[in-house]
């Protein structure tokens, strides 16, 4: 197995996960493999041979990709073509990460992968990109959307909260904007159990397109009173909710994003647990790794 982006906060949860289930791979970081140098990709396509690859890599700064459109497209557009014709050439299945970003968040339920997509920017337009273009040259392959991703490693919301609680008596975050946050160890675990209950892939019901969250819906307000509980009990911090137009950015967010995982029970049995048990495992580890 090909991990690529291994050094993002998925791609070291599948490299931690495949150590502790002895499952052979081969994880490489952007140093290694950057989607953005077709070469690299053909290269380590045919000199490492894989069964499957998995796409962990992606350029995900949703606001800087404004100004940087043609990075972003050639990250997860561009990049995850080449990588599906290397699948392809070598007879590999490819999984590919996606998100909740390529569509509008004017939906009301949960979406499902059969729903229209709208992307609201240039980061979920570029993600969009490379869903279609990975459909176009490669059969067997699995587009995994998913969302609100954080994690023990890397930079995400979590981390972020925890800092400034820490530093500031008055945080304002945004609660109107629905989604389901997603541990990155979760969602590392998920897309292996998916290769072990899939077998060899030969069935195409077993291809195309799926959708991997935690369970459960919430804001990012009530995402964020989770996270600082503790120091929201002492006193020593507020937390105001506020409506979106109130933190302007420059990409609009969608305001309903969450998304259904029935295909991907269905079909391979696997079901996420509720998020905010994954949040509270997370900040174990994180508080582990702090005193250690």
């Amino acid at each position: 197995m090909l991990i690529t982006g291994a050094e993002g906060q998925l791609g070291w949860e599948l490299v931690r996960h495949c150590a502790r289930k002895d499952m052979s791979h081969v994880g490489l970081s952007r140093q290694q493999l950057d989607l953005t140098r077709p070469e690299q990709i053909w290269s380590a396509l045919r000199e490492i041979r894989p069964r499957v690859v998995i796409n962990a890599a992606a350029y995900t700064a949703v606001d800087r990709a404004e100004s940087e459109p043609e990075l972003a497209h050639a990250v997860n557009a561009s990049g995850p073509r080449e990588l599906a014709r290397a699948c392809q050439e070598v007879g590999a299945l490819l999984i590919h990460v996606s998100t909740d970003y390529v569509f509008s968040g004017r939906s009301e339920n949960p979406y499902r992968e059969a729903d229209a997509t709208e992307p609201q920017g240039v980061y979920g337009q570029s993600k969009w990109s490379g869903e279609e273009q990975i459909r176009q040259a490669l059969e067997r392959h699995l587009i995994v959307r998913t969302a609100w991703v954080y994690g023990v490693h890397g930079n995400n919301f979590v981390k972020t909260m925890l800092r400034l609680g820490a530093e500031r008596p008055q945080l304002r975050v945004v609660d109107d904007q629905w989604g389901n946050p997603t541990f990155a160890s979760d969602l590392a675990e998920a897309l292996l159990q998916v290769l072990q209950r899939g077998g060899d892939f030969s069935a195409p019901e077993q291809w195309g397109t799926f959708h991997c969250v935690n369970a459960g819906v919430t804001t990012w307000f009530r995402f964020a009173q989770r996270i600082l509980a503790e120091l929201l009990s002492t006193g020593h911090l507020e937390l105001q909710p506020i409506p979106s137009h109130e933190y302007p950015t420059p990409v609009k967010r969608p305001l309903y994003s969450a998304l259904n995982c029935d295909r991907m029970e269905q079909t391979f049995g696997v079901k996420m647990r509720p998020w905010e048990q994954a949040l509270e495992e997370m900040l174990e580890r994180t508080q582990r790794r702090l005193t250690a």
